[in-house]
């Protein structure tokens, strides 16, 4: 057997408009399909970050709060690879978003930071 690649990362989040708005318009997704699905009474949102990766975002009625502290098992956080981190939290600044201070990743030795979506799932930024 031989996995290739990651295909895509499922979220469920608990506004799907604050969330449709911060992945597309403000991270820079592109949206593939949007469905709302009227027997499981949630949307459906497939986003594309490039030609191999995508995101899903499920919006349900009501879905329980995500346990963050302390961590639960199951998906910790999302990380990107940027060309640079200080230009690219410089643009999320300007989208009012705020990230964590830049440090330096201790295995790798490259600049990191973290920030979060609008349901607090860390989302980090890693050269």
């Amino acid at each position: 057997m031989r996995l290739s690649a990651i295909h895509h990362v499922a979220i469920i989040v608990s506004d799907y408009t604050l969330s449709r708005d911060f992945y597309v318009s403000k991270l820079g997704f592109e949206v593939v399909r949007e469905n709302y699905r009227p027997e499981k009474k949630d949307w459906k949102l497939d986003l594309r970050l490039n030609q191999d990766t995508e995101l899903e975002i499920f919006a349900p009625e009501n879905p329980p709060a995500r346990p963050s502290y302390p961590e639960a098992c199951g998906l910790r956080h999302l990380a990107f690879y940027v060309e640079d981190v200080e230009k690219t939290v410089s643009e999320l600044k300007n989208r009012g978003i705020s990230c964590e201070p830049i440090r330096t990743d201790t295995y790798t030795g490259r600049k990191m930071t973290f920030f979060s979506d609008p349901d607090g799932l860390p989302l980090e930024l890693h050269e």
